[in-house]
């Protein structure tokens, strides 16, 4: 390697380096604006906006800290949020009277065959579709549904002395054992649940969904929660949830003690086809033998008379009332989005120690088992099973299912890794990233400066004609210009540091001294 080329490479780590102390964006995207008034040319690097500080730490720690304050600004409010008519149902939102993913025609309260003791009666629907019973299974417990009061804000608590305190909750969920483990490794991986975990983990999101609808039932109002899911040591997930109002810890404990999540789809414990795999027609996929068509997920669905898999929260969990403002809320926050940049695979520990061998070859392990299981009802790995996956198209190919849940980085998590109720905080993750960026843009115009330009370089800008005054196209930096752009991005995020830090100032100042003429 030349001389020149190995003094490039050093100078783009120490600079990356220094990105990241600066909290720059290490990988900016370059953007070309070309403004149709004037003629010029510019280009402009953009923060790539990561969520994985494997990725980009600077960019991950600001999606971090949006999360921080959206958890903040909702958890102990004492006023209800005001839901505008018009605003668009995030994607962060759950809705209140129902949850995500939800599939009314295959319940999950399900038929009871598969309980001790229990029964049930299918059929089908006047369409054509089985109706399966919502009896619940009788090896779960039962649930009361109480009154539910037209608030989602905590109760008001008095001491003695008068002072007035209103607790909300932070609650931990785990799933069960699938083996001893120690330094984030089955001790015995030879008998270790590999499969149940993996399946636990592919619908550990509707198992979250169930245990929130429960709750919602019999904790008496309109429960609102702000939650992450994280990977533990082991690889499977658990639940960090922040509550705002309180809940009796024995209505946690019946909730947890009733909730389950059965899963109707086709059974797929037994390949059909390893070596020789279904073939494409015009009518579908076909035996590649005698060419029949294989079932399509719906009427293999329609079939069952027992779900393919049942999964519930482990008997380990932890409630606790939490009161703001305190140092201890402060903390919650901080726990609760501790992990969200990291990859469920990664190493949880800052210096890397528990990334040791052992705790490789399971997540090896656990990749292998998730690579030829089915994550979804269109899942490409279904046709190993001999089952037409949903919207079924040409080049499907079990193993290379293209949905992150087989990966190694979210190994079985394909869902959100933040799940946020609509009334909440009454926004949405954009309203509070704009209104971090108000924040900062009227501290700036109040104290006489300026907006950094590439806001006036906004694609709603137009022209006299009407058209948009500023054409913004992709663009490659060369290598060799890496340490400079970055080195710029690095001189402008301090200048309007600078600009912000005395803008505040100003701000206070004028505060102190009264309202300005």
């Amino acid at each position: 390697m030349g001389a020149p080329v190995r003094l490039r490479e050093v100078l783009n780590d120490t600079m990356r380096e220094l990105a990241i102390k600066e909290r720059v964006c290490v990988r900016p995207m370059m953007r070309r604006v070309l403004d149709r008034d004037t003629g010029s040319d510019t280009v402009v690097a953009l923060p790539c906006g990561a969520t994985r500080a494997s990725a980009c730490p600077s960019c991950a720690h600001k999606a971090r800290v949006l999360r921080m304050q959206q958890c903040a600004e909702g958890w102990h409010r004492t006023d209800e949020p005001e839901i505008p008519d018009c605003e668009p149902d995030g994607q962060d939102h759950h809705d209140d009277d129902h949850t995500v993913g939800e599939d009314q025609t295959q319940s999950q309260d399900g038929p009871g065959p598969v309980g001790p003791g229990s029964s049930s009666s299918t059929g089908l629907a006047a369409g054509g579709r089985r109706q399966r019973s919502t009896r619940r299974r009788q090896d779960a417990g039962s649930l009361p549904r109480v009154p539910v009061e037209n608030r989602t804000i905590g109760t008001v608590y008095q001491t003695p002395e008068g002072r007035e305190f209103r607790p909300s909750m932070f609650l931990t969920l785990t799933l069960p054992s699938y083996g001893p483990v120690r330094d984030g490794a089955p001790i015995d991986p030879a008998n270790y649940d590999y499969r149940r975990q993996a399946r636990d983990t592919v619908h550990f999101a509707k198992l979250v969904d169930r245990f929130i609808q429960q709750l919602r039932r019999i904790c008496g109002f309109k429960l609102q929660y702000f939650a992450t899911v994280e990977p533990q040591a082991r690889l499977a997930p658990h639940l960090h949830m922040a509550i705002r109002g309180t809940i009796p810890h024995q209505i946690i404990r019946q909730a947890l003690a009733a909730v389950y999540h059965q899963v109707w789809w086709p059974h797929h414990d037994q390949p059909v086809y390893a070596d020789e795999l279904p073939v494409w027609t015009d009518a579908g996929y076909a035996d590649p033998t005698t060419g029949e068509l294989l079932s399509t997920w719906e009427d293999a669905t329609d079939a069952l008379n027992r779900p393919a898999h049942v999964l519930r929260f482990g008997k380990q969990h932890d409630s606790r009332g939490i009161i703001a403002p305190s140092p201890e809320a402060d903390r919650a926050v901080r726990y609760l989005t501790k992990y969200l940049t990291k990859a469920v695979s990664d190493p949880l520990g800052g210096d890397g120690d528990d990334d040791h061998p052992r705790r490789l070859v399971h997540i090896a392990r656990m990749e292998a088992e998730l690579r030829f299981l089915p994550c979804s009802p269109g899942c490409w790995n279904w046709l190993r099973y001999g089952v037409q996956p949903d919207n079924a198209a040409r080049g499907m190919e079990p193993g290379r299912c293209p949905k992150k849940a087989h990966d190694r980085d979210h190994l079985g998590l394909g869902g959100r890794r933040v799940l946020v109720s609509r009334k909440w905080s009454g926004k949405t993750l954009a309203r509070h990233r704009a209104d971090r960026a108000s924040v900062v843009r009227e501290a700036l115009h109040t104290a006489g400066y300026l907006d950094p330009e590439i806001e006036s370089m906004a694609a709603d800008v137009t022209s006299t004609d009407g058209r948009p005054r500023y054409i913004w196209t992709d663009t490659d930096a060369p290598a060799d210009t890496y340490a400079r752009v970055i080195s710029d991005l690095i001189a402008q995020r301090r200048q309007w540091r600078h600009q912000y830090d005395a803008a505040k100032q100003t701000v206070e100042n004028r505060s102190a001294t009264g309202p300005a003429p």
